[in-house]
Protein backbone atom coordinates (compact mmCIF):
# COMPACT_ATOMS: atom_id res chain seq x y z
CA UNK A 1 0.00 0.00 0.00
CA UNK A 2 1.13 3.52 -0.72
CA UNK A 3 -0.01 4.78 2.68
CA UNK A 4 -2.86 6.70 4.18
CA UNK A 5 -3.70 10.27 5.09
CA UNK A 6 -5.18 10.35 8.58
CA UNK A 7 -7.39 12.79 10.44
CA UNK A 8 -4.59 13.23 12.99
CA UNK A 9 -2.20 14.28 10.23
CA UNK A 10 -4.70 16.77 8.87
CA UNK A 11 -5.17 18.24 12.34
CA UNK A 12 -1.41 18.69 12.59
CA UNK A 13 -1.47 20.32 9.15
CA UNK A 14 -4.18 22.76 10.23
CA UNK A 15 -2.27 23.74 13.37
CA UNK A 16 0.95 24.24 11.45
CA UNK A 17 -0.91 26.18 8.77
CA UNK A 18 -2.14 28.59 11.43
CA UNK A 19 1.48 29.26 12.43
CA UNK A 20 2.62 29.62 8.82
CA UNK A 21 -0.20 31.99 7.91
CA UNK A 22 0.46 34.10 10.99
CA UNK A 23 4.14 34.29 10.04
CA UNK A 24 3.27 35.32 6.48
CA UNK A 25 0.32 37.59 7.32
CA UNK A 26 2.15 40.82 6.54
CA UNK A 27 3.47 39.41 3.27
CA UNK A 28 0.00 38.28 2.17
CA UNK A 29 -1.53 41.61 3.15
CA UNK A 30 1.17 43.46 1.21
CA UNK A 31 0.27 41.43 -1.88
CA UNK A 32 -3.40 42.20 -1.29
CA UNK A 33 -2.76 45.89 -0.76
CA UNK A 34 -1.49 46.14 -4.33
CA UNK A 35 -4.57 44.63 -6.00
CA UNK A 36 -7.20 44.01 -3.32
CA UNK A 37 -8.55 45.12 0.04
CA UNK A 38 -5.28 44.84 2.00
CA UNK A 39 -6.75 42.35 4.46
CA UNK A 40 -5.96 38.88 3.10
CA UNK A 41 -3.11 38.11 5.47
CA UNK A 42 -5.03 39.35 8.49
CA UNK A 43 -8.15 37.44 7.51
CA UNK A 44 -6.32 34.17 6.88
CA UNK A 45 -4.36 34.38 10.12
CA UNK A 46 -7.53 35.15 12.08
CA UNK A 47 -9.47 32.36 10.40
CA UNK A 48 -6.92 29.65 11.06
CA UNK A 49 -6.40 30.87 14.62
CA UNK A 50 -10.13 30.28 15.06
CA UNK A 51 -9.73 26.80 13.55
CA UNK A 52 -7.03 25.99 16.09
CA UNK A 53 -9.21 27.34 18.92
CA UNK A 54 -12.00 25.03 17.74
CA UNK A 55 -9.61 22.08 17.70
CA UNK A 56 -8.38 22.96 21.20
CA UNK A 57 -11.95 23.09 22.49
CA UNK A 58 -12.72 19.54 21.35
CA UNK A 59 -12.69 16.79 24.01
CA UNK A 60 -9.21 15.27 24.32
CA UNK A 61 -10.57 11.75 23.95
CA UNK A 62 -12.54 12.61 20.83
CA UNK A 63 -11.14 11.52 17.45
CA UNK A 64 -13.08 13.21 14.65
CA UNK A 65 -13.48 11.59 11.27
CA UNK A 66 -12.02 13.19 8.18
CA UNK A 67 -15.52 14.24 7.21
CA UNK A 68 -16.31 15.88 10.55
CA UNK A 69 -12.91 17.58 10.83
CA UNK A 70 -13.00 19.14 7.37
CA UNK A 71 -16.61 20.28 7.65
CA UNK A 72 -15.86 21.90 11.00
CA UNK A 73 -12.94 23.79 9.49
CA UNK A 74 -15.11 25.02 6.65
CA UNK A 75 -17.86 26.26 8.93
CA UNK A 76 -15.33 27.98 11.19
CA UNK A 77 -13.69 29.83 8.29
CA UNK A 78 -17.04 30.98 6.92
CA UNK A 79 -18.12 32.30 10.30
CA UNK A 80 -14.81 33.92 11.32
CA UNK A 81 -13.24 35.25 8.11
CA UNK A 82 -14.63 38.25 6.30
CA UNK A 83 -14.76 38.93 2.60
CA UNK A 84 -14.17 36.53 -0.24
CA UNK A 85 -11.48 34.61 1.63
CA UNK A 86 -13.87 33.23 4.22
CA UNK A 87 -16.44 32.21 1.64
CA UNK A 88 -13.96 30.60 -0.74
CA UNK A 89 -11.72 28.85 1.77
CA UNK A 90 -14.79 27.86 3.76
CA UNK A 91 -16.26 26.31 0.64
CA UNK A 92 -12.97 24.51 -0.03
CA UNK A 93 -13.04 22.75 3.33
CA UNK A 94 -16.79 22.20 3.45
CA UNK A 95 -16.77 20.50 0.07
CA UNK A 96 -13.69 18.51 1.01
CA UNK A 97 -15.65 17.37 4.04
CA UNK A 98 -18.65 16.38 1.95
CA UNK A 99 -16.39 14.24 -0.23
CA UNK A 100 -14.48 12.72 2.70
CA UNK A 101 -15.46 9.42 4.31
CA UNK A 102 -16.75 9.13 7.85
CA UNK A 103 -13.47 7.42 8.69
CA UNK A 104 -10.13 8.33 10.23
CA UNK A 105 -7.98 7.70 7.17
CA UNK A 106 -8.02 7.58 3.39
CA UNK A 107 -5.53 6.46 0.76
CA UNK A 108 -3.69 8.83 -1.57
CA UNK A 109 -6.17 8.40 -4.40
CA UNK A 110 -9.08 9.08 -2.07
CA UNK A 111 -7.39 12.13 -0.63
CA UNK A 112 -6.76 13.50 -4.12
CA UNK A 113 -10.48 13.12 -4.83
CA UNK A 114 -11.33 14.96 -1.61
CA UNK A 115 -9.09 17.91 -2.49
CA UNK A 116 -10.43 17.94 -6.05
CA UNK A 117 -13.99 18.17 -4.72
CA UNK A 118 -13.04 21.13 -2.54
CA UNK A 119 -11.43 23.00 -5.41
CA UNK A 120 -14.43 22.23 -7.62
CA UNK A 121 -16.57 23.84 -4.92
CA UNK A 122 -14.51 27.03 -5.15
CA UNK A 123 -14.89 27.06 -8.93
CA UNK A 124 -18.63 26.58 -8.57
CA UNK A 125 -18.88 29.49 -6.14
CA UNK A 126 -16.48 31.96 -7.74
CA UNK A 127 -16.62 30.80 -11.38
CA UNK A 128 -12.89 31.41 -11.77
CA UNK A 129 -10.85 29.59 -14.37
CA UNK A 130 -7.16 28.93 -14.81
CA UNK A 131 -5.54 32.18 -15.92
CA UNK A 132 -8.02 34.49 -14.17
CA UNK A 133 -5.37 35.47 -11.58
CA UNK A 134 -7.01 33.85 -8.54
CA UNK A 135 -6.31 31.07 -6.07
CA UNK A 136 -7.44 28.64 -8.79
CA UNK A 137 -4.17 29.31 -10.61
CA UNK A 138 -2.39 27.60 -7.70
CA UNK A 139 -5.05 25.06 -6.78
CA UNK A 140 -5.94 23.70 -10.22
CA UNK A 141 -2.42 22.51 -11.11
CA UNK A 142 -1.97 21.27 -7.54
CA UNK A 143 -5.03 19.03 -7.87
CA UNK A 144 -3.81 17.71 -11.22
CA UNK A 145 -0.41 16.90 -9.73
CA UNK A 146 -1.99 15.26 -6.69
CA UNK A 147 -4.28 13.10 -8.81
CA UNK A 148 -1.55 12.10 -11.24
CA UNK A 149 0.83 11.14 -8.43
CA UNK A 150 -1.83 9.17 -6.57
CA UNK A 151 -2.86 7.35 -9.75
CA UNK A 152 0.75 6.32 -10.29
CA UNK A 153 0.89 4.79 -6.82
CA UNK A 154 2.83 7.53 -5.05
CA UNK A 155 2.63 7.81 -1.28
CA UNK A 156 0.61 10.74 0.09
CA UNK A 157 3.76 12.61 1.14
CA UNK A 158 5.24 12.39 -2.36
CA UNK A 159 1.92 13.31 -3.96
CA UNK A 160 1.57 16.33 -1.67
CA UNK A 161 5.13 17.43 -2.46
CA UNK A 162 4.29 17.41 -6.17
CA UNK A 163 1.10 19.33 -5.51
CA UNK A 164 2.97 21.96 -3.49
CA UNK A 165 5.51 22.40 -6.27
CA UNK A 166 2.72 22.80 -8.84
CA UNK A 167 0.92 25.30 -6.61
CA UNK A 168 4.08 27.39 -6.19
CA UNK A 169 4.57 27.48 -9.95
CA UNK A 170 0.93 28.45 -10.41
CA UNK A 171 1.28 31.19 -7.81
CA UNK A 172 4.31 32.64 -9.56
CA UNK A 173 2.53 32.46 -12.92
CA UNK A 174 -0.13 34.89 -11.66
CA UNK A 175 2.33 37.79 -11.54
CA UNK A 176 2.15 38.84 -15.22
CA UNK A 177 -1.56 38.09 -15.58
CA UNK A 178 -4.33 40.67 -15.85
CA UNK A 179 -7.02 39.77 -13.32
CA UNK A 180 -10.37 38.71 -14.69
CA UNK A 181 -12.09 37.91 -11.39
CA UNK A 182 -12.42 39.47 -7.96
CA UNK A 183 -11.45 42.88 -6.66
CA UNK A 184 -8.23 42.87 -8.68
CA UNK A 185 -10.19 42.74 -11.93
CA UNK A 186 -11.35 46.33 -11.30
CA UNK A 187 -7.77 47.47 -11.87
CA UNK A 188 -7.60 46.09 -15.40
CA UNK A 189 -4.07 46.21 -16.82
CA UNK A 190 -2.75 47.66 -13.56
CA UNK A 191 -3.31 44.28 -11.88
CA UNK A 192 -0.44 42.84 -13.93
CA UNK A 193 2.93 42.69 -12.19
CA UNK A 194 1.57 41.45 -8.86
CA UNK A 195 1.24 37.92 -7.44
CA UNK A 196 -2.31 37.03 -6.50
CA UNK A 197 -2.63 36.83 -2.69
CA UNK A 198 -5.12 33.96 -2.80
CA UNK A 199 -2.75 31.93 -4.95
CA UNK A 200 0.02 32.78 -2.47
CA UNK A 201 -1.95 31.60 0.57
CA UNK A 202 -3.05 28.45 -1.28
CA UNK A 203 0.57 27.64 -2.06
CA UNK A 204 1.50 28.14 1.60
CA UNK A 205 -1.21 25.70 2.69
CA UNK A 206 -0.11 23.05 0.21
CA UNK A 207 3.57 23.41 1.13
CA UNK A 208 2.64 23.04 4.79
CA UNK A 209 0.64 19.92 3.95
CA UNK A 210 3.62 18.44 2.11
CA UNK A 211 5.95 19.29 5.00
CA UNK A 212 3.54 17.79 7.53
CA UNK A 213 3.17 14.49 5.69
CA UNK A 214 6.91 14.28 5.05
CA UNK A 215 7.69 14.90 8.72
CA UNK A 216 5.24 12.19 9.76
CA UNK A 217 7.39 9.41 8.46
CA UNK A 218 6.43 9.90 4.85
CA UNK A 219 2.78 9.13 5.55
CA UNK A 220 3.18 5.49 4.76
CA UNK A 221 5.85 5.88 2.11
Amino acid sequence: MAGEVTAAQLETWLRRSADVLAAHAEELTALDSAIGDADHGTNMARGFAAVVAKLDAAPADESPTLQALLKSVGMTLISKVGGASGSLYGTLFLDMGKAAPAANEVDADGFASIVAAGVAGIVGRGHAELGDKTMIDALDPAVAALQDAAASGAAPAAAAAGAAEAAAAGRDATEPLVARKGRASYLGERSAGHIDPGAASSALLLQTLADTLADDGGAGA
